[in-house]
């Protein structure tokens, strides 16, 4: 769902150099951008119908939204149409994105309906991943790590517990999980420490986070963040 020319050697003309006479080049004016296809006239429509959740911007739909998609719109749509159209959109880059980000599951509504499963929010980090690595000369593993930090922590789970739910078929990945998992379990641990130093010092936060070579910001922040696990 979500997806030249080549060179010509000059022709060598036959006529004295004297004889030929100079061509003025063409250039063509680049044709206008045209909006990439959709491919599927039935994602066209449910587009049309649903621009909150189908169109450029997507929302992670609810589970069982083929049932209900087919229930709404049988008689104009066919059973393999919808199909077709959801295959297309929840493989597309700009859905897993939203998945990714971890946006909540919504009904046609656009009500929402219930979170998506951690499980499923890190398999969609790992994807978008891999789609931006192969299309980037930059090592893309650190913003993968702290995309997966991100989705372990909201996720509520303890670290062995997560990396037992998302543990997949590929290696590298099981262990770049594993490398981000013990960062984020290693700087809850430190934040930890630190409010409660925070909260037995009696001292300001200005000072507390000059003691500790901090900035303001990012001690209120890390402060902030332990406080919020307990």
């Amino acid at each position: 769902m979500s997806r030249s020319e080549s060179d010509q050697p000059t022709p060598v003309s036959s006529e004295p150099a004297a004889a030929r006479r100079p061509r003025t080049a063409r250039h063509k004016s680049p044709a206008p951008s045209q909006p990439a296809a959709r491919q599927h006239p039935a994602l066209d429509r449910l587009a049309a119908l649903y621009p909150a959740l189908f169109g450029e911007v997507p929302r992670p739909l609810k589970r069982g939204v083929f049932e209900d998609l087919l229930e709404r719109h049988g008689e104009e749509l066919t059973v393999d149409g919808i199909k077709a159209a959801l295959v297309l959109h929840t493989r597309s880059t700009r859905y897993l994105n939203a998945v990714a980000g971890g946006q909540p599951r919504h009904d046609l509504e656009s009500n929402v309906v219930e979170p998506v499963a951690p499980e499923q929010r890190h398999h969609a980090v790992v994807e978008v991943f891999r789609r931006r690595q192969t299309r980037s000369p930059q090592d893309m593993r650190p913003q993968l790590r702290q995309r997966i930090v991100q989705a372990f922590e909201a996720s509520g789970l303890g670290q062995e517990a997560y990396a037992t739910l998302v543990q997949g078929r590929d290696e590298s990945i099981n262990a770049i999980t594993r490398e981000a998992l013990a960062a984020a379990v290693q700087q809850q641990a430190r934040e930890s420490a630190l409010l409660r130093a925070f909260e037995q010092g009696g001292q300001d936060l200005e000072a507390f986070a000059s003691g500790y070579g901090l900035a303001v910001a990012d001690a209120r922040r890390m402060l902030d963040r332990a406080r919020s696990r307990r």
